[in-house]
C-alpha cells in the first residue's frame, strides 16, 4: 500500500510540473486565474495527509468510472425512503463528474468557487437571458443563467427535523448516524416553464419519515457508492465523515428565478451556492463502484 501511495504521489507531482503553465479564466470573473499546478498541488497534499491514516473513501468522484482501491468499509446507508431528510443545500457547478456534466468549468479561485463541472448540453438564447434581479448573491458572486448547480438532499438515520447545516443531521441521541446524499444536478435557465426550485425542495412527512417530495424521477438511475462529506475545506485533507451517495446522471432544467426566491428564505437558511471540493482522482481514496 505504501508503495502504491508513493507511486501516486510521484505521478501527481509529475502532472503538477507538466501542467504548471496551464491556467483558467472565468466568464463572470475574468480576473480569476488559477493554474492547474495549484490544483495538482492540493491533490498531492490530500494524498500525503491521508497516507497511513486509515481514512475511508472520499467524495466527489467521476461516476462514470468504477475504479477504486480504498478498502475501508462501512455499512451502506439505507435507502432514503427509510431515513429522515435533514438538510438541503447546493453547490455552484457540479462537484461530481459524469452523465450530462463532464465539461470542466475551470480551476476556480483555488478555494472551491468557480470550479467543478457544468452541463454539457446546449441552451437557447432565451434560456440564457439575464434575470431582472441578482440571484443568490454572495461575496463569491451570484448565479447566472446557464450555470450548473449540484443539489444535495441529505438524509440521516437520526430522529431529527430538517434544518441548517449538516449539524441538523445529528441528534443528542445519535452523534454518528448513517448519512445518504440524494444528488441531482440542475442547469439554470430563465424560463418560467422550467422546473420550480421551491417545489423541488418541498418536504413533508411520508410513512412517518421526513422526505423530499419532488426529487425528479426521470433523470436516470442513480449511481450509488460509499464516500464522504464534501466541500472545499477537504481539498487538502480527507473528510472523516462517511456518507452513502446516490448521484443521478441526467441534468434537469430549473427556472433560475425560483432559485433566487428560495435563497430569500427557506427552512435550511441557505442563501448562496457553496463551493465545490476538487474531484477526488486518487484510487486509494475511492471505493469501487459495484
Amino acid at each position: 500500500m505504501k508503495r502504491e501511495i508513493k507511486s501516486t504521489l510521484l505521478s501527481l507531482t509529475a502532472i503538477s510540473i507538466l501542467a504548471g503553465c496551464a491556467h483558467t479564466k472565468h466568464e463572470h470573473h475574468p480576473s480569476v486565474v488559477i493554474t492547474d499546478k495549484m490544483i495538482e498541488e492540493q491533490r498531492v497534499k490530500l494524498a500525503k495527509s491521508a497516507e497511513g491514516k486509515g481514512f475511508g473513501p472520499q467524495a466527489p468522484r467521476d461516476i462514470n468510472s468504477k475504479e477504486g482501491t480504498n478498502h475501508r468499509t462501512f455499512s451502506t446507508a439505507p435507502s432514503s425512503e427509510k431515513m429522515n431528510l435533514c438538510n438541503i443545500h447546493f453547490h455552484k457547478n457540479a462537484e461530481h463528474k459524469g452523465g450530462n456534466f463532464t465539461t470542466y468549468a475551470g480551476n476556480g479561485d483555488g478555494h472551491g468557487y468557480l470550479t467543478g463541472y457544468k452541463y454539457d448540453g446546449l441552451l437557447t438564447e432565451a434560456e440564457l437571458t439575464k434575470p431582472k434581479h441578482d440571484i443568490c448573491p454572495s461575496k463569491h458572486g451570484g448565479l447566472f443563467s446557464g450555470d450548473t448547480i449540484e443539489v444535495h438532499y441529505v438524509y440521516t438515520t437520526a430522529k431529527v427535523k430538517p434544518g441548517p447545516t449538516l449539524g441538523s443531521c445529528l441528534s443528542d441521541s445519535v452523534k454518528n448516524p448513517q448519512l445518504r446524499v440524494e444528488t441531482q444536478v440542475y442547469v439554470l435557465v430563465n424560463d418560467e416553464d422550467a422546473l420550480d426550485f421551491k417545489k423541488l425542495t418541498e418536504h413533508g412527512i411520508k410513512n412517518g419519515l421526513t422526505q423530499a417530495l419532488n426529487i425528479p424521477s426521470n433523470t436516470g438511475t442513480a449511481v450509488e457508492y460509499n464516500g464522504s462529506t464534501t466541500g472545499p475545506s477537504y481539498n487538502e485533507k480527507p473528510s472523516p465523515f462517511h456518507a452513502s451517495w446516490s448521484v443521478r446522471p441526467k441534468v434537469a432544467k430549473v427556472d433560475i428565478n425560483t432559485v433566487g426566491q428560495w435563497c430569500s428564505g427557506n427552512t435550511f437558511k441557505e442563501d448562496h451556492a457553496h463551493g465545490v471540493r476538487n474531484l477526488v482522482v486518487n484510487p486509494e481514496l475511492l471505493s469501487q463502484i459495484k
